[in-house]
C-alpha cells in the first residue's frame, strides 16, 4: 500500500471526559465492519516499550522521571515505531497537551509532528456541561476539582494546538462533537472525513 495515497495515519485527540477512549473503541468496531486494517497505538504505550527496550525501565512512572532530553528522545523513537506501522487505518490516541504547574506541555511538539507525519488530526469534543457530569460520573480516575470555566479554557487550548498542529504537519484539523450515547455516531463522522475518496 502506498503511504501517500492509501494509508492513515489519524491523531486523535480530546480534554479528559470527553469520552476520547469510547470513540477509539468505536473506531476499532467500525473498522472491523469495513473491513478495513486499523490499529490504535496509545502514544504514551509506545513510549513505555522504547523506554524499556532501550533503557530498561520497567514503569511509566520510572520514565517519567527520566531526564526530559531523554523523554523527548523516546518521543521521537515512538513517533518512528507508529510510522512504520503498515494497517490501512493507524489511529494515534494521545493528547495535546499535559497541564503542569508550569502552564500547558504540548503533547505533540513539532519534532514528533514532523517525525509522525499523521494524515489527519481529530479533536473530539463536547460541551463543557457535559464533559464535567461526564467527569463527576467517573470514578475510575483520580482527576483535579474542574469547573465549567476551567473545561472551557481547555477546550480553547485544545482546538489552539488542534490547529497549530494541523499547520505544522499540513494536514487536515477536524473536531467533531461527542454527545450523549453517540460515540458510535462521532467515530462514523471520523471515518467519513478521512478514508481515502
Amino acid at each position: 500500500m502506498s503511504e501517500t495515497t492509501k494509508q492513515r495515519r489519524v491523531i486523535v485527540v480530546g480534554i479528559p471526559g470527553v469520552g476520547k477512549s469510547t470513540v477509539v473503541s468505536e473506531l476499532l468496531e467500525l473498522g472491523k465492519k469495513k473491513g478495513l486494517q486499523i490499529t490504535v497505538a496509545n502514544y504514551g504505550t509506545v513510549m513505555m516499550e522504547e523506554a524499556s527496550r532501550i533503557y530498561g525501565v520497567s514503569s511509566r512512572d520510572k520514565m517519567r522521571k527520566l531526564p526530559v532530553e531523554t523523554q523527548k528522545m523516546l518521543q521521537i523513537h515512538a513517533a518512528q515505531k507508529i510510522k512504520q506501522m503498515p494497517e490501512d487505518f493507524v489511529i494515534v490516541d494521545t493528547h495535546l497537551f499535559i497541564s503542569t504547574r508550569e502552564g500547558y506541555w504540548p503533547g505533540m511538539p513539532v519534532d514528533v509532528l514532523q517525525e509522525l507525519k499523521p494524515t489527519n488530526l481529530v479533536l473530539v469534543s463536547a460541551e463543557p456541561e457535559i464533559i464535567l457530569r461526564r467527569r463527576e460520573k467517573d470514578s475510575s480516575r483520580n482527576r483535579d476539582p474542574s469547573t465549567k470555566e476551567s473545561i472551557e479554557r481547555d477546550l480553547k487550548v485544545a482546538t489552539s494546538l488542534l490547529y497549530s498542529s494541523s499547520l505544522i504537519c499540513g494536514c487536515p484539523a477536524l473536531v467533531v462533537e461527542n454527545l450523549d450515547d453517540k460515540a458510535a455516531e462521532t467515530a462514523e463522522n471520523i471515518v467519513k472525513a478521512v478514508e481515502p475518496k
